[in-house]
């Protein structure tokens, strides 16, 4: 097991079971800090099912294990941090980027009046994924790119220990996911976090990519992008037009 600086996350036998089926199978990964790590696999592969697992929202036998560096002192368990594939609401809703920021991290209401000091938090938050300048936009307005950084800032607060984006550039033109990733790529390098991805475009992640894992209930390969997308073909995982379906 590679040394890591900070927390990082390691499933030791990990198998989920639902009404009977078997959703993962004996998955044993480690999520080093430092590293983006692509989960790829065929639709119906148990990929959204592993990011539940990690959040806590499935029962599952094995283990999950946090290793924190003898140097971090935590007094907690670890940050997850979560991106979803999508955001489902109302886009002819008046509410703007730093309401939405309000009703997520403060206990009040949006319309009670903001200190300044919280408007400061949020600009820096937003300014962290290059979207500073959308803070009094309504969330309606942004694009499929920017609303998906909007997700990325809010996940960051307060800054995990393992950010999971799911799909998180879906629908997204091309210069949004350029500007989505060189993002997520320059949050790995400045908070050393663990940042795990699920992608179908692997062949498009590479440069970005330390490691990638090949899931279809079960882990079928595992190292470096390249490598993966490999054997992907060679055990014929659909492998089609640069995409694992």
């Amino acid at each position: 097991m590679n040394e890591c600086k900070f927390c990082c996350t390691e499933l030791r036998d990990v198998t989920v079971c639902k009404e009977g089926m078997t959703l993962l199978e004996h998955i044993n990964l480690h999520l080093h800090c430092n590293e983006i790590t692509a989960i790829v696999g065929p639709n119906g592969a148990g990929k959204t099912t592993l990011f539940r697992t990690l959040l806590g929202e499935m029962h599952y036998t094995g283990e999950i294990k946090q290793h924190i560096h003898k140097n971090e002192k935590k007094t907690h368990g670890p940050i997850i941090g979560y991106v979803p594939q999508h955001l489902n609401f109302d886009r002819t809703t008046p509410l703007t980027t730093l309401d939405l920021f309000t009703a997520c991290m403060q206990k009040r209401p949006i319309w009670a009046k903001m200190n300044t000091s919280f408007r400061e938090e949020v600009l820096k938050a937003l300014k962290e994924v290059k979207l500073d300048y959308a803070i009094d936009r309504k969330i309606g307005l942004l694009s499929g790119g920017e609303l998906q950084r909007v997700l990325l800032a809010l996940a960051l607060q307060p800054k995990p220990d393992l950010l999971l984006l799911d799909e998180p550039i879906s629908g997204v033109d091309v210069n949004g996911q350029k500007l989505f990733y060189e993002t997520v790529h320059d949050l790995k390098s400045k908070y050393h976090m663990a940042i795990v991805l699920i992608t179908h475009e692997i062949e498009a992640l590479e440069h970005i990519c330390d490691q990638a894992v090949l899931l279809n209930k079960k882990v079928l390969a595992i190292g470096k992008p390249e490598e993966v997308r490999e054997e992907a073909v060679n055990q014929k995982q659909l492998y089609v037009g640069g995409r694992i379906r």
